[in-house]
């Protein structure tokens, strides 16, 4: 005969199994958590190609700057370029018309202009320096045109050992502010950042670069990091970890690959670490690739593939 089960048997089963359900349930929440702590997060930035990674083949007549960014696209798989100044064949209407209409065509995004050869933003010669503004400004002109971020300018002007000399450097420094505080201010009516890239001299060493970053104070105005770009004496990690709050651009510069498929000159992942985990950088990152081993397309090939490994 079947035994009648006793209500105080009945609500210790309920109360006993009610917590095995439980147990279960928050045994199951912990694995998920637990899954989501363990799992490698996904960097988040964008990829571009820089042009110069092209600048044999252009130089070679071999291709020219239209058909960059079909190649960009087509080859690569980006969607966003920037350019050369001197792979300009003009600063006509009708010719960055042309551009324009290449980079909608392949739907490729004009990132920013690099721009080299306009005159000397931080020239003793207030006449000089007044000129370089105004040819800078005809460049953001045509940044805003093309729905450009940014445009690179050099900080040039300086004497030779002008960043090892304190007093020197403080006086190109002072006299620099005024031509780049006029070319932001520009640049912000135009919505297109004024940046400088660690390119020769002073440039080279974070700190002159901080300083002047903090003289001129204008949030359209900042750094474009390259990796690449330090000469010996520069901790080039501390260096872009300090260039890294004012980056509105950054340039993943490149030379040569191992078989494993890094870069053999530079620690890339803790490049990416300061770049993107620490200064919080999800922005554009340049393929540039300076090497002469691989051709100039298998060199942009192998970045991406870095790039892409380290997301």
């Amino acid at each position: 005969m079947k035994r009648i089960q006793s209500r105080s048997e009945f609500l210790k089963k309920s109360v006993l199994g009610g917590a095995a359900v439980a147990l279960g349930l928050r045994g199951a929440t912990w694995r998920i958590v637990r899954a989501q702590e363990t799992s490698p997060r996904k960097r988040e930035f964008k990829i571009s190609l820089a042009g110069w990674s092209l600048h044999r083949a252009v130089g070679s007549k071999k291709i020219m700057q239209f058909d960059m960014v079909k190649i960009c696209k087509q080859e690569f798989g980006l969607d966003a370029i920037e350019f050369v100044s001197g792979m300009f064949a003009s600063r006509e209407p009708a010719y960055v018309a042309q551009l324009i209409k290449a980079a909608q065509d392949n739907s490729v995004v004009i990132h920013l202009i690099m721009v080299d050869g306009y005159g000397s933003l931080g020239d003793a010669r207030k006449e000089r320096q007044d000129k370089a503004v105004e040819l800078h400004r005809g460049w953001v002109d045509i940044a805003a045109d093309m729905g450009c971020l940014s445009v690179r300018t050099n900080w040039q002007g300086y004497k030779e050992g002008t960043e090892k000399d304190p007093q020197a450097l403080t006086e190109f420094i002072n006299r620099s502010v005024p031509a780049f505080a006029a070319l932001a201010e520009y640049g912000a009516k135009k919505k297109v950042n004024v940046i400088i890239e660690n390119h020769g001299g002073p440039s080279y060493y974070p700190e002159a670069l901080v300083r002047l970053m903090k003289a001129v104070d204008n949030p359209c105005f900042g750094t474009l990091p390259d990796f690449g770009n330090f000469p010996a004496d520069i901790d080039r990690y501390q260096a872009v970890a300090m260039m890294m709050p004012y980056a509105k651009a950054v340039s993943a510069k490149c030379y040569d690959f191992g078989e494993d498929g890094k870069e053999t000159r530079l620690d890339y992942e803790r490049l990416m670490k300061i770049v993107v985990d620490d200064a919080g950088y999800h922005g554009y990152i340049g393929i540039e690739y300076e090497g002469d081993r691989l051709s100039e397309y298998d060199g942009v090939k192998a970045c991406k593939k870095l790039l892409l490994s380290l997301m």
